[in-house]
């Protein structure tokens, strides 16, 4: 018989390290001090009171992003005040805007637009990706769950139009574009200004009018100044159309603001632009306005100067 003489390889230990993304932090199997810290505040946490009044939730005032200072006065802020659900205001494929009332008990209260975006269950946005050009999330797995669409990555574009959203509204609020006030934003909803009625009777859509010739010319001249106010911050609408601009009391008003172009860091702005004042411009035009005047070309170079950008 012959003997194996050959020396057998000393086996290496699987490795038990984990592999993590480069964004974890690295753990030691004890709890950060952040960690320690939000532990000891839940166990001091007060238990939570009942709400009164039929209330379906508290203000969340003391929660997320709020909008730019100074506050208006009309904005209830006390956080004792109370959330009541008074319905759908309109539902969409991306997001339903809801109607509030936030109010303190036996004081004042406020009417607003709760714009709530759809989980990642729901259908995503419509063309997302050419929207999302320029913008970059800091964090690499975000990034890639966005890519690859995981489950994740659906709620994560979800929020970031809610974020995109809020942030264009505060500063073109800010600038004196003709915007709804963003009040807050939690996540992925967003409380708003409501333009409407004390009795909850929402602002018409442009697209529900039948301007007269005079009111089709002062519409048109609200309308070129906003887009201005937008351009000179370096954005165009992006998705604008009659059914994206509200008539509120003789004042046009642009919503709907997620898809909001970066003029300049997203490669297609110009063309975004285009689309804007091609689009809107045609509702005018087949209102009867004055077709020298609602010229969608001169528009875009009206909109292309205010924004410096190239030819």
């Amino acid at each position: 018989m012959f003997r194996n003489t050959k020396k057998s390889k000393a086996r290496k230990p699987k490795s038990t390290k984990r592999q993590r993304f480069d964004d974890e932090p690295v753990r030691r199997g004890r709890l950060t001090e952040e960690e320690r810290e939000r532990l000891a505040a839940l166990r001091d946490e007060p238990e939570p009171q009942p709400l009164p009044d039929g209330a379906d939730r508290w203000s969340t005032w003391d929660t997320g992003e709020r909008g730019p200072q100074p506050h208006p006065t009309w904005l209830v802020t006390e956080l004792a005040a109370v959330d009541h659900e008074l319905g759908v205001l309109k539902t969409g494929k991306e997001a339903d805007v809801h109607l509030l009332r936030r109010s303190l008990p036996g004081a004042e209260s406020c009417l607003l637009a709760s714009k709530r975006y759809r989980d990642s269950d729901h259908r995503m946005f419509q063309r997302d990706a050419g929207y999302l050009e320029g913008r970059r999330l800091r964090k690499s797995r975000e990034m890639r769950a966005i890519q690859q669409r995981t489950s994740f990555g659906r709620g994560m574009i979800a929020q970031q139009w809610a974020v995109a959203e809020f942030r264009v509204l505060s500063a073109l609020w800010l600038a004196g574009a003709p915007v709804p006030y963003p009040v807050q934003r939690v996540g992925t909803e967003i409380l708003l200004e409501f333009l409407g009625t004390p009795d909850g009777t929402a602002a018409p859509r442009l697209a529900a009018l039948r301007p007269d010739a005079d009111e089709l010319d002062e519409l048109w001249s609200q309308l070129v100044e906003a887009l201005v106010v937008l351009a000179q911050h370096g954005f165009t609408h992006g998705d604008l159309s009659a059914y994206n601009v509200l008539v509120h009391d003789g004042r046009l008003v642009l919503i709907d603001l997620p898809q909001a172009v970066d003029l300049v860091a997203n490669p297609l702005g110009r063309d975004y632009l285009r689309r804007d004042a091609h689009n809107i411009a045609a509702w005018f035009r087949s209102r009867g306005a004055d077709e020298a005047r609602t010229d969608p070309d001169a528009l875009v170079e009206i909109l292309a100067a205010a924004g410096n950008l190239p030819r």
